[in-house]
């Protein structure tokens, strides 16, 4: 029995769908990933896709993408740089393009092949989370710049910048500080290794020693009468010189 107009019609459109489908499952866009392993020479990475899709009823990881391209802020000659490790997460974006040759040269260039969002074209970009990955503590009321434990932190709010680390290092040729107000450091103990040079008064609370000289209780010897006295008396001095009767001391 000959087939009916509107059955033909019908099978043409169901072609047409399926072919439809078939074309839409094999082009990517964008999903969430995780890094398998990372090149910090070609900064690029080994990512496995960390969502499963539905082939045939049936779900099935993606396999591992190699060489991807990983993002990191850059402009202007200075960029942001930080650990990638295996487990980080990142979002994976498709090119609408080949960029293999763009890749491997930069500047602009021709499509090696052609083909359109490709799991060969993927990029990596870093910072997506999850909800078990999200940040702790994360600050709504300044800009930060920190590690995960929140130990470390570059606190950046207006007229503000706070830092938080157990140690601080800082290596130039010249540091200059201007503070228009004044200038507070408190610590237990501060080591100053060189000359130091102040213009202004210097007012202290406290004793001053100087090569084991007291500012404050520091004696003399006496010389003779319109003679001047002696060299200032070490700290911890003046009792062995009382122990041998020397006179004069005051």
């Amino acid at each position: 029995m000959p087939w009916s107009i509107q059955e033909l019609i019908g099978d043409v459109e169901e072609q047409e769908r399926l072919a439809i489908e078939k074309y839409m499952d094999n082009m990517r866009v964008a999903l969430p990933g995780l890094i398998h392993d990372f090149d910090p020479l070609r900064q690029t990475a080994t990512v496995k896709p960390a969502i499963k899709e539905q082939i045939k009823g049936e779900w099935l990881a993606l396999p591992l993408l190699p060489d991807v391209p990983v993002q990191f802020p850059k402009a202007g000659g200075f960029s942001i740089t930080f650990p990638v490790r295996n487990g980080d997460e990142c979002l994976i974006v498709f090119n609408d393009m080949c960029i293999d040759s763009w890749w491997q040269s930069g500047d602009i260039q021709t499509q090696l092949e052609k083909r359109r969002h490709d799991l060969s074209d993927a990029v990596a970009i870093l910072g997506i989370t999850s909800v078990p990955k999200a940040i702790n503590n994360f600050s709504v009321n300044s800009m930060q710049i920190r590690n995960v434990a929140g130990d470390t932190v570059i606190d950046i709010i207006d007229g503000r910048i706070a830092l938080t680390a157990r140690q601080i290092d800082v290596n130039c040729e010249n540091i200059n500080v201007k503070a228009s107000s004044g200038a507070s450091i408190k610590s237990p103990n501060i080591l100053l290794d060189g000359e130091v040079r102040v213009t202004g008064d210097v007012i202290g609370d406290q004793d001053v020693i100087a090569s084991q000289v007291s500012l404050v209780t520091h004696t003399h010897i006496s010389g003779a009468e319109g003679e001047p006295t002696s060299q200032p008396n070490r700290t911890g001095l003046l009792q062995a010189l009382y122990m041998a009767s020397v006179k004069g001391c005051y």
